[in-house]
């Protein structure tokens, strides 16, 4: 071998060693655009869950707030005759805003000052994904 020959075997890469490279790293990137993807949507999933559970907590409170106002145990959905804070009307018209499809009947009473709370939204920006979902919470408020 003369002193400024360069060997064969490192003549550099080939076009098929630099295509295959490519394929490579073109596949990576898809996996990550895809759980990108897949964190958007759990992250719009979390804010509507978030919003749900401020829709539960609200009813919650207005049914606290009626309480103090009728020194009694309070129902959901009085009528104008009546003191109306925890008006049902109002509640559902405030929280659809931010919940699609927000559920019509929500509060339910039960005995003893116990009410349960059913949210449940139609879930439109990832169709497919199962079901809508839907956050049941029990709530009791203390009685005299």
């Amino acid at each position: 071998m003369s002193r400024g020959a360069v060997p064969h075997y490192s003549a550099g890469f080939s076009l098929i060693e630099a295509l295959v490279a490519l394929v490579v790293l073109s596949i990576g990137l898809l996996g990550v655009a895809a759980m990108e993807l897949k964190s958007l949507q759990g992250a719009h999933m979390a804010y509507q869950r978030s919003i749900a559970t401020l829709a539960a907590q609200d009813a919650q409170e207005r049914l606290w707030a009626q309480m103090a106002l009728d020194d009694a145990c309070p129902t959901w959905g009085r009528d104008s005759t009546t003191s109306s804070l925890a008006n049902d009307t109002d509640w559902k018209q405030e929280w659809a805003k931010y919940l699609p499809g927000f559920a019509d009947d929500s509060v339910d009473e039960l005995d003893n000052c116990e009410f349960t709370i059913t949210i449940s939204w139609k879930e439109t920006r990832f169709s497919g994904e199962g079901d809508d979902p839907e956050f049941t919470y029990h709530i009791r408020l203390p009685q005299e």
